[in-house]
């Protein structure tokens, strides 16, 4: 693993040959079943997308256009030149998965989605600094909470690709809501304050 410090920088269409470069090479080389995907999932509707039915050409092509018109939002960690972690984060709004899952709060939430950190820099701070990173651009656009889901269950990498509870819980998010499938859904205030934290 490289010692070089650390850059974070939020995925804009300048970028986007650097997104596709990672989630086609390192992103997913111990998990390749997940490669096809191009973060797509929760940006479409699944009331009306049949998503096992997606190729990972179509995934593609819509990662492509969404990340050119400014509907798909995230930031992608870099060690030098090299990508080595995306975190997907977005306003709830962008976000049709959600359709089917009305909450008062869904014009003002920004959503952490997942992540996905190459092998070799896991557990190296790569998540934390992404997170962090996403509460700072959320709070940039006006939201004034940050929600994710992590799962209890989880017990590889690759299942903890919303990252760990106890990730949330030491940047002060708190648990909003549990689900019986060991999903956690957990919150936290964009204030200043809450930002410095």
């Amino acid at each position: 693993m490289s010692s070089a410090p650390l850059t974070i920088r939020r995925l804009t269409p300048a970028l986007k040959d650097d997104f596709l470069r990672y989630f086609e090479g390192a992103a997913f080389a111990d998990n390749p079943r997940w490669k096809s995907c191009y973060c797509q999932f929760l940006y479409v509707d699944h009331s009306t997308v049949t998503w096992s039915a997606r190729t990972a050409e179509q995934n593609r092509a819509a990662a492509c256009e969404r990340i050119d018109c400014a509907r798909m939002q995230g930031l992608l960690a870099y060690r030098g030149d090299e990508v080595v972690g995306w975190c997907n984060a977005a306003p709830r709004v962008l976000l049709d998965a959600f359709n089917d899952e009305p909450d008062p709060d869904a014009q003002r939430l920004g959503q952490i989605t997942c992540f996905v950190v190459a092998r070799a820099h896991r557990r190296s701070g790569v998540a934390r600094a992404l997170l962090d990173a996403a509460c700072g651009m959320l709070q940039a656009q006006g939201m004034a909470l940050a929600e994710a889901s992590p799962s209890r269950a989880a017990a590889t990498d690759a299942e903890h690709h919303h990252g760990p509870l106890s990730l949330y819980l030491s940047a002060g998010f708190s648990v909003h809501r549990e689900h019986d499938d060991g999903t956690v859904l957990v919150r936290r205030p964009l204030t200043a304050a809450a930002a410095r934290g």
